[in-house]
């Protein structure tokens, strides 16, 4: 997994010309079949900022066009479609071999003051309760694969603490709902508000659809298709990713190979800060 440096990095996008910028894959990275869909997420938002001043990013939607190949650049072609004064939205396109692999509609907004109010935290236990992914996949030793629990213990980006989890191995039907605490494993610039948002788009994607599979005593590891059709978020507070934030998740429907996801972010405090929702792909795999 890609560890907390190499993400800041890969965010730090390299400039080609007006408009176009360069992202790159971690090299430990590149022997997947596919590029991670949070990391093309959190490159065209930080493609997004790279022409934008004074203004944070308030909502994104984004559209999974086809697989990113981890071996090879993406470049990221950003369309200024309009600078208001209070918002500017842009449209990134990202591209390998000249072909489109996302499109992203991201608005920004300036900093002003109105009405506020918000769904309260729901109970969880606290993040020092939960065990670790890694104390799960050691006391599984012997159950699941050793690739799997090496895996798990590589240093990552995100830390992940699941409070109801279900073994991949052998799952069995579960509400189609789950809470995650998460945090960067590292920390985070303060004054870096962007790469605080994109580092979240990032760890938005990595648990929220498995929700829709929870039902069906199904994962990846017993031969699910799954993957991100669309994905979309909504900033609602800034916070920072160095501390735990609980992630509310559920799927309120699945059919026609599709299974519907909703989460809600929280900060250890209980405020809510983002709001995010994903339809994938979710069947059968067929047999070879």
């Amino acid at each position: 997994m890609t560890t907390l440096a190499q993400l800041i990095d890969i965010l730090t996008l390299e400039p080609i010309e007006v408009n176009l910028f360069r992202g790159q894959t971690p090299q430990d990275e590149r022997h997947h079949n596919r590029i991670f869909g949070g990391q093309v997420i959190a490159q065209a938002l930080m493609a997004a900022y790279r022409t934008v001043e004074g203004r944070a990013c308030h909502s994104l939607q984004a559209y999974f066009i086809r697989p990113g190949d981890p071996k090879v650049p993406v470049l990221y072609e950003v369309e200024r479609s309009r600078d208001g004064r209070s918002f500017t939205t842009r449209r990134v396109i990202a591209i390998q071999h000249g072909e489109q692999i996302l499109n992203l509609a991201a608005s920004f907004q300036v900093d002003e003051s109105g009405f506020e109010h918000a769904d309260p935290m729901p109970d969880a236990p606290a993040p020092d309760s939960v065990p670790s992914e890694i104390a799960r996949a050691e006391a599984m030793a012997g159950r699941w694969p050793d690739r799997l629990i090496e895996e798990i213990r590589r240093e990552r980006s995100i830390e992940i603490l699941r409070v109801d989890p279900v073994d991949p191995i052998a799952p069995q039907p579960a509400a189609p709902n789950q809470q995650v605490w998460f945090r960067a494993a590292g920390q985070i610039p303060a004054d870096a508000p962007a790469l605080n948002q994109a580092i979240l788009a990032y760890a938005s994607d990595m648990s929220l659809l498995s929700t829709c599979a929870r039902p069906h005593g199904q994962t990846w590891m017993t031969g699910l298709q799954m993957a991100s059709l669309d994905h979309a978020m909504w900033f609602h507070r800034p916070s920072s990713l160095s501390d735990w934030h609980l992630y509310q998740q559920d799927s309120p429907s699945a059919s026609g190979a599709r299974g519907f996801n909703r989460g809600a972010i929280f900060t250890r405090d209980g405020r809510l800060v983002c709001s995010v929702a994903q339809e994938g792909l979710i069947r059968p795999r067929a047999p070879r």
